[in-house]
């Protein structure tokens, strides 16, 4: 055990930072969440200061910059990069009306696609059986129907 701790003393600071940066590199690799290849470049930022002669709090100071850095970069172009809420297939799309399940609540039963469906009646429509109305927006397994066909 000794012998390791003297290892350990004998070795740079810089080759410590690399072997903590090619560390976090390599796990990167088998995560994919770009995170960790930030946090190593930011721990090889710190060992090339580290090489140059710059005390541990400057090195210590260069690598949490990059690493904080570079995780809002990160975080950021995520945040811009996902996709807004794909909107339903199903919107503007005729139903015809079958009955009321509920008049108070607007709950009403509709036929679309051969099926019988539940949806709520949006607006003031006073459908009769055979009407046509359109689906203006879909929450869960209940449509959202009007008289009116959204644009």
């Amino acid at each position: 055990m000794g012998a390791l701790l003297n290892l350990f003393q004998l070795m740079a600071d810089y080759i410590m930072w690399a072997a903590a940066g090619l560390i976090l590199v390599i796990a990167e690799l088998v995560t994919g969440t770009f995170y960790l290849l930030v946090l190593g470049i930011a721990a090889l930022a710190g060992g090339a200061v580290a090489f140059f002669g710059l005390g541990f709090w400057g090195q210590a100071i260069v690598s949490a910059l990059i690493a904080v850095i570079g995780v809002v970069w990160i975080h950021q172009r995520r945040s811009r990069m996902e996709s807004p809420a794909m909107s339903s297939p199903d919107l503007g799309q005729p139903v015809t009306w079958e009955s009321w399940l509920n008049e108070r609540d607007h709950l009403a039963r509709v036929r679309y696609r051969g099926a019988l469906w539940e949806a709520r009646v949006v607006g003031e429509a006073a459908p009769q059986p055979g009407d046509m109305l359109y689906i203006s927006a879909v929450d869960g397994n209940t449509l959202e129907v009007t008289k009116t066909r959204p644009a």
